[in-house]
C-alpha cells in the first residue's frame, strides 16, 4: 500500500520502479481511487494469466505489455493509452469532479525488465479541500487509506519528503495507528536532493529518528521541471545514481540507496512476507 501526502513523489517513485511514464499528473488529487498495480516479470517458461485462463491472446510478440482487469483480454503496449485509460476509468468510477472512490482500478504490467511486485497506489493525503472537492475530503481519504492499510498482512510503503519535518509526516502518522511497532511499514524518503545545504537525511535513513523493522530507503526522482523538460526515467535513474555516488554523505552508502535498490528490496520483502 503506497501512502503519502500530495507532492511527496508517489507517482515519480511508482513510475521509476516501472521504468515508464504511465500515471496521470496534475494539480490537486490526481489519484482518486486505488490503483492496484501488479508487476510481472515476463519469462519464456511463464504465460500471462490471460493465456493461462483463456488461451485467446497471443502475447508472444510483445516483450512488454499491460492489461486492465476491467478490460480483460485487451492488450496495451502504448503507455500514453494506459494513462488515458486510467483517467477514463477514474472518471467512470469517481465522477468527473474531484471526488474519490474506494473502488479500485486493477492494472497488470508484464515486462522482461520488471520484478514481481504488487502495489496499491492510494490517493494522496490532503488537508484543505480545493474547488470542486467535498469539505470532508481529508476524512474521506483517511478512511479509504485506513481501510487498505489496516489488514495485518498489508505492507505499508510510507513516503515522506526529506525536506519536511518527519514529525509532520502524514504517512508515518497514519501507519503508526495500525502498525504501532513498525513491523510492516517500509519508509521511503523522497526529495533528498532538495534538503537545505549542509543537512542530510542519514539519521532518518538509518532509523535513528523513528525506527522501522523493515527500514528506510532513500530515493531521488525527477522533479516536475525535469518532467516538463522531458527528462526520461532512464536519464533520471542515471542522475540518481550519480547524485548518491558523488554526495559527500551518501557516497559511502550509495549501493543501498536509489530506486533500483528499493525495487529489489521490495520484491524480497514481499516474498518473505508472503
Amino acid at each position: 500500500m503506497v501512502v503519502g501526502s500530495q507532492s511527496t513523489g508517489k507517482s515519480s517513485v511508482l513510475e521509476s520502479i516501472v521504468g515508464r511514464d504511465f500515471l496521470p499528473r496534475g494539480s490537486g488529487i490526481v489519484t482518486r481511487c486505488p490503483l492496484v498495480l501488479q508487476l510481472r516479470q515476463l519469462r519464456k517458461d511463464r504465460a500471462s494469466p490471460s493465456e493461462e485462463n483463456r488461451g485467446q491472446i497471443n502475447t508472444s510478440e510483445h516483450k512488454e505489455y499491460a492489461e486492465f482487469l476491467h478490460k480483460k483480454g485487451e492488450i496495451y503496449t502504448d503507455y500514453d493509452m494506459i494513462r488515458n485509460e486510467i483517467v477514463a476509468q477514474t472518471n467512470e468510477i469517481a465522477g468527473l469532479n474531484k471526488n474519490i472512490s474506494m473502488d479500485p482500478i486493477s492494472l497488470t504490467i508484464y515486462s522482461e525488465h520488471l520484478v514481481d511486485l504488487t502495489m496499491v497506489d492510494l490517493p494522496g493525503m490532503t488537508k484543505v479541500p480545493v474547488k470542486g472537492q467535498p469539505q470532508d475530503i481529508e476524512e474521506q481519504i483517511r478512511k479509504l487509506t485506513y481501510k487498505f492499510i489496516s489488514p495485518p498482512n498489508a505492507l505499508i510503503l510510507a513516503l515522506t519528503a526529506a525536506n519536511t519535518d518527519l514529525a509532520n509526516s502524514d504517512a508515518l502518522k497514519l501507519a503508526r495507528e495500525v502498525d504501532p511497532d513498525g513491523e510492516r511499514t517500509i519508509g521511503v524518503v523522497t526529495k533528498i536532493d532538495l534538503m537545505d545545504e549542509g543537512t542530510d537525511a542519514l539519521d532518518l535513513l538509518q532509523g535513528n529518528v523513528y525506527p522501522l523493522k523493515l527500514g528506510y530507503f532513500g530515493v531521488k526522482c525527477r522533479s516536475q521541471q525535469q518532467i516538463n523538460n522531458q527528462v526520461t526515467i532512464t536519464q533520471a535513474l542515471e542522475n540518481e545514481k550519480d547524485f548518491f555516488s558523488r554526495h559527500q554523505t551518501y557516497s559511502a552508502y550509495s549501493e543501498k540507496l536509489g530506486i533500483s535498490y528499493l525495487t529489489m528490496s521490495l520484491n524480497k520483502i514481499l516474498i518473505y512476507h508472503i
